[in-house]
């Protein structure tokens, strides 16, 4: 890993200090995102839409009418 100053003049002291933070933070796994709660099947849109919707194209016109 190689850390370069772009700006300023920092001192020993100081630049170590930074060097720490950034190997702490490297050392430390990150978090594991919890896990998603199952979904219910009410709450999936798939009961809904059971059908394809029609999808736009050039003959789209045709179907601009649903009957029912």
């Amino acid at each position: 890993m190689t850390i370069k100053v772009v700006r300023g003049n920092p001192s020993p002291e100081e630049l170590a200090a930074a060097l720490a933070v950034v190997k702490a933070r490297a050392a430390t796994p990150a978090p594991e995102p919890p896990p998603e709660p199952a979904r219910d099947a009410w709450s999936d849109p798939a009961r809904i839409a059971r059908t394809r919707l029609p999808q736009p194209g050039p003959t789209a016109w045709t179907r601009t009418y649903w009957p029912g």
